[in-house]
């Protein structure tokens, strides 16, 4: 499995709009992109607007396809403008992956 690991602070105000991207793009876009896994997204308890969450892909190819895809980049679009700044994003292989 291949995704990245990232980190993002919402404008002020924006956190709500933040948290419905996500879920809109679990519900709309994720159906349509092969090789999507699954996502999950973490508001700090910091209380300070920042986000941090994971993607998860089938592999590499399937994470720069959804990457190249102009949708992704739409999406992306209305996502960065909630935002006080570019996310940190950490990209790589999963080695490990437990579930309960």
């Amino acid at each position: 499995m291949y995704g990245t690991v990232f980190r993002m602070k919402a404008k002020p105000g924006k956190e709500a709009a933040l948290v419905e991207s996500f879920r809109k793009w679990e519900k709309e876009r994720k159906p349509k992109v092969p090789g999507a896994v699954a996502s999950f997204v973490l508001k700090s308890d910091k209380g300070s607007g920042e986000f941090l969450g994971v993607a998860v892909f089938a592999d590499k190819a399937s994470y720069t396809a959804n990457a190249q895809d102009p949708e992704q980049d739409k999406w992306y679009r209305q996502l960065r403008a909630l935002l006080q700044y570019d996310p940190e994003w950490n990209d790589g292989e999963y080695v490990i992956a437990m579930t309960a």
